[in-house]
């Protein structure tokens, strides 16, 4: 292989078999290995990540995007993606589709006894505003350059400050 073909393998090719994982657990709910795919690559605006889910675990916390788009593609396994108040049953390859907007929160929940393995594509649009409607929580966050966050902020909704609070 020559020099130009292996920079742009190492830019635009990513093996979710051979990517190293992190393993993120918050007991008693969250249990999860994934690798983000994306970072360190030539994307500009799509994310991906491969996922593992242990038995009876959620990828993350219910939450809806304002800005971003995703699709999960089930690789493996069985669970339930909870969208909007339902719960869908989802196994291998089934694609979901998860506009963004407050008529779609979602969140990928492993309700069988194997694991649940996922492919998780989405927008990375910047600037986003994520709410968490079981905690009450928004995150609203930039994005300057790839993966890193130019503004982050994590607050409760039900916070609100006068447009004039703290000026002089």
């Amino acid at each position: 292989m020559t020099t130009r073909a292996e920079e742009l393998r190492a830019k635009l090719i990513r093996n979710f078999n051979d990517a190293p994982r992190t393993h993120d657990v918050r007991e008693p709910l969250y249990d999860g290995m994934g690798a983000r795919l994306a970072r360190g690559t030539a994307a500009l605006k799509l994310g991906a990540s491969i996922d593992v889910l242990a038995p009876g675990k959620r990828g993350c916390p219910y939450h809806l995007h304002h800005a971003q788009e995703e699709m999960f593609i089930v690789l493996e396994g069985h669970g339930t993606m909870r969208v909007a108040g339902e719960m869908l049953a989802v196994g291998p390859g089934d694609v979901v589709f998860v506009p963004p907007g407050p008529d779609y929160p979602h969140q990928m929940i492993n309700t069988s006894d194997a694991p649940l393995k996922y492919l998780s594509i989405g927008t990375r649009d910047t600037p986003e505003v994520v709410e968490y409607p079981d905690s009450g929580k928004v995150l609203t966050n930039t994005r300057v350059a790839g993966d890193d966050f130019g503004f982050a902020r994590m607050n409760r909704l039900d916070t609100d400050l006068d447009y004039w609070d703290g000026e002089p």
